[in-house]
Formats: structure tokens, C-alpha cells, sequence
């Protein structure tokens, strides 16, 4: 790599990083703050276009959003709700992920391999902070990152339009899995994009190590790792992790 482009993204991540002290990450769990990621998703989207206009002025999909393996993570700056991101598991062929309704093919045989995939969607941020703060996109999927090592996943997942593909590929190593798709619900055409995880995180966060965390910090956000509480999905992720060795 170039070293000016080296000593660019060594000073962006220097900066990521302090802009961290101002950020905490949550997740959305009142009725309030769920409505209010909603809200944030749907005024996103209408003013990139990508939706039609909604009576309730929400995002909401029953079927993602309340899914006991969905977390609906939100990333406050100073205080304030400035960013939302949906993050959903799946660790077999019964795991409920958005992207198996158009991208069936590409996502269900490694689900029936037992390979566990979280899928990060429906990212939104507050209008008024995404061009007071370059850091936000980063910061606002950042806990997408923390899931995927939290779970301990094999694939990290996204649909995304054609615009945010450099994006992906750029700071997550993501690459497209298929061809763009019609989506429902959306105006635009979809692509599925993928990464190998374990292979890639290291190298993704040795690039921005503001992707790093504790385990304390992945554990504020889904529970602790052991007992009986630990995580929503804990027992079926376990299980489908002892079958897959078992069967290797």
C-alpha cells in the first residue's frame, strides 16, 4: 500500500478513535428507543429516496426487528441518538436473516453448512449529525463489528445499493456475493455482499482499530458470555457450533 495512503488512514483511525470518548453504543430495548430507531430509519430513507412515504413515519419490520436472534443497536454522540443499526443471527437453515428472502440461493447453503452469519442492516443516522461528523458511519456500524466477533461468526453480511459497495469493500473487506436484485420494500436494486470473518477481522482492525473491543464492551451490548441468560441465541449458537466440529 501507498505510504501516504497508509499515513491517511492512520491518521483517520487516530481520529475515529477520539471521537470515540464522545460515543456509546446501546441497545434499543423500550418501546421509546426502538421507536425512535424507527423514526431515524425512515427519515434516512425517505431522504435518499428509497421508500415511499409511511402514514406511522417508521421503519418497522415485524419480522426482523422482533426476532429473538435481532438486536437493534443505536450509538448515541454526547449523549444524543445519532445512529441505528439492525444486527440479526442466524446459525443453521431455520435462522430468520432479511437477506434470505431475495438472496435465498447465495445465503441458505452455508446456513445448512451451520455456519454461523450475522447480517447488518437497516443502518440509519440523525440528518443533521451525518455532516457535522465524517466518523459517524463508522462508529454507527461499528457495533455490527463487535457482533460478529461476539458470536463468533464465519460470515458477515450486508445488502447494500450500488453507491455503498466501495464503502463495504473499502473498510470491511466485504465482496459481492451475486448480482444486484430487486428488493421489497426498497426503490433501488440490492446486491448481497459477504466476508469471510475470521479470516479478514484482524486485518480489518489492525487497518481501523477503532473496530477493536473488550469483551466488557461486547458483553454490555449482548450479555454475558456464560449462564443461563447469556445472549438470546446462546444455546442454538452453542449447539449449532458443537454440531458443526462434530461433523468437520
Amino acid at each position: 500500500m501507498d505510504a501516504q495512503i497508509v499515513d491517511a488512514t492512520s491518521r483517520f483511525s487516530d481520529r475515529v478513535l477520539r471521537f470515540l470518548e464522545r460515543v456509546e453504543h446501546r441497545v434499543a430495548r423500550t418501546p421509546a428507543e426502538r421507536e425512535a430507531a424507527f423514526r431515524m430509519r425512515y427519515d434516512a430513507y425517505i431522504k435518499n429516496g428509497l421508500i415511499e412515504p409511511r402514514d406511522d413515519g417508521q421503519m418497522y419490520d415485524v419480522d426482523y426487528d422482533d426476532d429473538p436472534k435481532a438486536w437493534i443497536t443505536t450509538t448515541y454522540i454526547d449523549g444524543e441518538l445519532a445512529g441505528t443499526t439492525r444486527v440479526n443471527l442466524a446459525v443453521d437453515e431455520n435462522g430468520n436473516l432479511p437477506c434470505l428472502g431475495v438472496f435465498r440461493d447465495v445465503i441458505a447453503p452455508r446456513l445448512q453448512a451451520h455456519r454461523v452469519i450475522v447480517e447488518l442492516t437497516r443502518t440509519a443516522a440523525r440528518l443533521d449529525f451525518s455532516g457535522a461528523f465524517p466518523e459517524l458511519p463508522y462508529v454507527t456500524l461499528r457495533p455490527a463489528f463487535l457482533a460478529a466477533e461476539y458470536f463468533d461468526a464465519d460470515f458477515a453480511v450486508a445488502t447494500a445499493r450500488a453507491e455503498h459497495l466501495g464503502f463495504f469493500r473499502r473498510i470491511f473487506r466485504f465482496e459481492p456475493w451475486c448480482e444486484f436484485r430487486d428488493y421489497p420494500g426498497v426503490t433501488t436494486k440490492i446486491a448481497c455482499l459477504g466476508s469471510d470473518f475470521r479470516a479478514g477481522k484482524e486485518r480489518v482492525a489492525a487497518r481501523y482499530p477503532f473496530f477493536r473491543s473488550t469483551a466488557a464492551q461486547r458483553e454490555a451490548l449482548f450479555g454475558p458470555r456464560e449462564g443461563a441468560t447469556a445472549g438470546r441465541c446462546r444455546a442454538a449458537w452453542e449447539h449449532a457450533k458443537f454440531e458443526a466440529r462434530a461433523s468437520a
